[in-house]
């Protein structure tokens, strides 16, 4: 009994008793119904889509075992746990409980090795265009060329399998090409001679040669593009002339090969004194043009290496074009 109810009349302590019991249930059954109503809104806002549920700082607990909303089921007596979490009802499904107990935070995180960059792709393409034109295997020996057609065919040696184009070649392509077996012009000479043949302006042997007017043998490519070098007749390209060709770019050493064999052309840069053969720098794929004009005139121009890539730049935004000298005095 309280202390407080001690002095007053039986009666009225009775009273006062009883309505502070009845205080005391009633609050009880108050708290009971405010958990009854939370747990209920908590429920209806579960069930709602994800853009109508109301914000609550302290997110509801996922349901235990016991609830309706775990189930336990098995194939051939196999257990395994479904829960849904609080997704949108369009997105709610039973999934499995994922096992991440074999993750390591502590391992360093790498990038896929799939993913590339911009420029490894382009590099990688090219690759591949350069696979399937090796793969294809038919190339001009003269302009490094697949292509062809039947106004300019490439035609094969039946003696050493030289391809070339008719055009690059000269005579006797450029006129007619045979029906029958055709023998370059080494093949034809070697017949007689039964020696090998070296190129007399590059280190460089095999491809297409041709005599020269001194008794050497030069490709047809290096007596094109050596400005010093001609040919009695330009468009047979027969007779080649090196006699103009001077004594210092014999003595200058290529910077690809390392030789002084032959003679070198000059990077076209100003400023840059690198040397290098036709052949050479044709197989390190550097830039070398030759243009000819209208009136006769020509123009060789050629870069190393550094100098090749800013020249293809310059060329992709049109800011300087290789022309012959009688087209530029116009």
């Amino acid at each position: 009994m309280d202390t407080k109810f001690e002095a007053l009349p039986p009666l009225k302590r009775f009273r006062l008793m009883q309505q502070q019991r009845e205080e005391q249930e009633g609050g009880q059954q108050h708290h009971q119904q405010k958990i009854q109503e939370s747990d209920e809104s908590t429920a209806k806002n579960l069930c709602l889509p994800a853009k109508k549920r109301k914000y609550c700082f302290y997110p509801p607990p996922l349901p235990s075992s016991d609830s309706p909303a775990t189930r336990t089921v098995g194939a051939g007596g196999g257990i395994g746990s479904f829960t849904t979490y609080s997704l949108p009802a369009k997105k709610r499904v039973w999934a499995i409980q994922p096992d991440l107990s074999f993750l390591d935070l502590n391992v360093e995180w790498k990038p896929p090795s799939f993913i590339e960059t911009k420029d490894e792709c382009i590099q990688e393409q090219e690759e591949i265009q350069q696979e399937e034109e090796e793969d294809d295997g038919i190339l001009c020996a003269v302009c490094q060329s697949t292509d062809g057609d039947s106004k300019d065919p490439i035609v094969f040696c039946d003696g050493c399998d030289l391809m070339v184009h008719a055009t690059c070649y000269g005579n006797p392509l450029v006129k007619e090409i045979p029906d029958g077996d055709w023998f370059c012009a080494q093949c034809l000479a070697a017949n007689d001679e039964n020696r090998a043949f070296s190129c007399c302006l590059c280190p460089v042997g095999g491809g297409a040669m041709k005599p020269t007017k001194d008794g050497l043998w030069a490709h047809v490519v290096c007596a094109v593009l050596v400005p010093e070098v001609f040919f009695e007749d330009p468009e047979g390209r027969e007779g080649i002339d090196c006699s103009k060709v001077p004594k210092t770019r014999r003595e200058k050493r290529c910077y690809i090969c390392k030789s002084k064999r032959g003679c070198s052309v000059e990077c076209s840069e100003p400023k840059c004194c690198l040397s290098f053969h036709v052949t050479c720098g044709l197989s390190e794929d550097l830039c070398i043009e030759y243009r000819e004009g209208k009136k006769g005139g020509a123009v060789v121009a050629g870069f190393c290496k550094d100098h090749t890539e800013i020249w293809k730049k310059q060329q992709q935004t049109g800011k300087y074009k290789i022309v012959a000298r009688d087209d530029c005095k116009k």
